[in-house]
């Protein structure tokens, strides 16, 4: 409701236009801000600790860190709203977090509850599993937290994953090659700007970049701008399959 409110008061300035105005040095707006979406940061870190989370709790404090982070890094450039980028970042430093204090709960198991060398044995394996199983457990969900933003994101380019499915390149060597254009378009400003403003890819302006015809890149094209969109976001899991593409 608090959010509602925030933006009926400034109907002509957009959430992302208030987040530049506070990252010009209005700390005003940035309390304002983030007094207006601390439901939306409940609950964002409650579907991480599957439980009510309440503004009293370490990982809401957490999650409001993590929103004032996001609100700090966040440039529109990156292809996603604010509020979808605060939603990684916070989930990620809640994960973050609940993994250090998990550890420290498993060291503090090892040293001060096992009576005899037997049973020291036995709770380290019985900790080792239970943190195994925690932390795959998360990491299958911040995967597959960011494939649904991604799958959100394509769409907004008028793709889905069935279009990558059936143009991804079927040679490796072509996928590495459809990857480096991506990543040449990615570090050129110029072109990142024209990509993500115009939702098509700049086909002219790469041609001239890359040591690929005109043909491969536009029979690529989806492909080239799926990978352009994951390395203009703070995608890790889909990062880590690029980096795999790449070093095969």
């Amino acid at each position: 409701m608090l959010s509602l409110l925030f933006m009926a008061k400034r109907k002509k300035r957009t959430l992302e236009e208030t987040v530049l105005l506070i990252q010009e040095g209005d700390r005003n707006l940035l309390n304002e801000l983030i007094d207006a979406y601390k439901p939306f940061i409940a609950k964002t870190v409650s579907s991480v600790c599957k439980r009510y989370i309440y503004e009293t709790d370490d990982e809401f404090s957490i999650g409001l860190i993590a929103f004032n982070e996001a609100i700090e890094k966040y440039s529109p450039e990156r292809g996603s709203s604010l509020l979808s980028f605060s939603e990684i970042i916070i989930k990620r430093r809640v994960i973050d977090y609940i993994r250090k204090q998990t550890k420290n709960q498993y060291i503090s198991i090892d040293l001060t509850d096992a009576s005899s060398e037997e049973e020291s044995a036995g709770t380290v394996i019985v900790n080792e599993l239970s943190l195994d199983d925690y932390h795959k457990k998360r990491d299958e969900q911040l995967r597959k937290d960011e494939i649904h933003h991604f799958q959100a994101l394509l769409t907004t380019f008028d793709l889905s994953f069935s279009d990558l499915v059936e143009n991804s390149p079927k040679h490796a060597d072509a996928r590495k090659n459809a990857i480096i254009a991506a990543k040449m378009l990615v570090e050129d400003q110029e072109l990142k700007k024209l990509l993500l403003e115009k939702k098509r890819l700049p086909i002219k302006q790469l041609e001239k970049m890359v040591n690929v015809s005109r043909k491969t890149i536009e029979r690529n094209r989806k492909y080239i701008i799926a990978i352009a969109l994951i390395l203009s976001s703070d995608y890790v899991y889909m990062k880590d399959y690029i980096k795999g593409v790449l070093d095969t």
